[in-house]
């Protein structure tokens, strides 16, 4: 495989294991609404924006969902936010790429203030040149806005060499419309099956196997 200069990675389920509090939250935002979870894997609220999983999952419209949303982060921002750790491999991964050279980003469906924390809190912001997320107000929440807006804001130019790393459908549908290469992760939210499915160029299992790859 050809090096990359530029390596975006997405946070839940690529970065960090995040389901218990997300998780968690979102049923805190039910509950507080008088609503059970959906009959649909909880996975499934790992990595679209919520207010797709609330509209799309619950059949939640309009004001509902804005509710749901401050619920949601009533609870995560106290307690959800740490409910994560981040995957074994992974700093290794990210510290071996960084000595190399590698430009590192993020690009996350989560609200940017969350994924600084979040990376600062375990201390693994330091190997990335930007880092960016979703606006609290929805006005940027979608994995293509926030792909354009890391690469608008990096200054990366299009056409560059440049790899999408995330572990979901929507990572590697957005990297295609963007023309990015991407890279599938199957230790996160995501199957095999629909990593192939959305066109993932490769597909690895663990953050080792990412690294052996990344690095040639």
């Amino acid at each position: 495989m050809k090096i990359y200069k530029y390596m975006i990675f997405d946070l839940d389920g690529t970065v960090i294991k995040s389901d218990e509090g997300v998780i968690n939250s979102v049923k805190y935002a039910l509950s507080s609404l008088g609503e059970k979870m959906p009959d649909v894997p909880e996975s499934y609220f790992i990595g679209p924006p919520l207010s797709y999983s609330f509209e799309n999952f619950c059949g939640f419209k309009g004001e509902k969902i804005t509710k749901a949303l401050e619920l949601y982060r009533e609870y995560y921002t106290e307690k959800g936010i740490f409910q994560c750790k981040v995957y074994d491999g992974i700093p290794a991964l990210l510290s071996e790429l960084h000595k190399k050279g590698h430009i590192l980003l993020v690009a996350s469906s989560k609200p940017e203030v969350y994924v600084k924390q979040i990376l600062e809190r375990f201390d693994i912001s330091k190997y990335f040149d930007f880092i960016g997320g979703a606006e609290l107000d929805g006005s940027r929440n979608s994995k293509d806005d926030v792909l354009r807006y890391v690469l608008e804001s990096a200054g990366i130019p299009r056409g560059a060499d440049t790899m999408m790393i995330g572990d979901r459908k929507y990572d590697i549908i957005s990297a295609g419309k963007l023309g990015m290469t991407s890279l599938g992760v199957t230790y996160g939210y995501g199957t095999r099956e629909e990593l192939e499915q959305a066109g993932a160029d490769y597909i690895v299992d663990t953050p080792e196997e990412a690294l052996e790859l990344l690095q040639g």
